[in-house]
């Protein structure tokens, strides 16, 4: 497995994609709409914890010209964490539970995007393979420890503390 921190980040999101392509499918009953979430909610959850405690913050140091990225990522972290947390109180019979799930796929389909066609050029441009390699390192490490469900107190109060300072 890669340690390049690039390369496990769009891991994360071709798993999450193909999640949502599930859930997106006609044939999908609730019951499987309902376990997609809880799977998405958690993959969400440990993926913006390494986002926020590794990449984010080692991105600012290092290349202070992507300030203004990071800071927007942080932004679009931040509907995710609101719209996991709604979504981990709803059941998939609930009314609003297709509609916010839609909401999501949407932002986080667009997060993605952004990511993989600005902002990853732009990092792997301004980091050597080896700062990429210990910063892969670093994330897989973070994902060890990440909690698991935005229930876990240390999961959203990172998020925003991160936005916050």
């Amino acid at each position: 497995m890669s340690t390049d921190a690039i390369v496990i980040l769009k891991d994360d999101h071709k798993e999450v994609r193909a999640l949502f392509r599930e859930f997106e499918k006609s044939t999908t009953t609730k019951a499987r709409k309902g376990a997609i979430v809880s799977k998405v909610i958690e993959l969400l959850t440990v993926h913006t914890y390494i986002e926020n405690e590794v990449m984010y913050p080692e991105v600012r140091r290092l290349l202070p010209e992507l300030e203004d990225d990071v800071l927007e990522s942080y932004e679009e972290h931040h509907v995710a964490d609101v719209l996991v947390m709604e979504l981990s109180t709803l059941k998939p019979g609930d009314e609003r539970f297709e509609a916010k799930t839609t909401v999501l796929i949407e932002s986080v389909r667009h997060h993605m995007e952004e990511e993989e066609q600005d902002w990853f050029p732009k990092v792997r441009e301004g980091l050597g393979r080896n700062q990429l390699q210990d910063l892969g390192a670093r994330l897989l490490e973070a994902k060890r420890r990440a909690p698991r469900s935005p229930a876990q107190p240390s999961a959203l109060k990172k998020a925003v503390d991160a936005v916050v300072s």
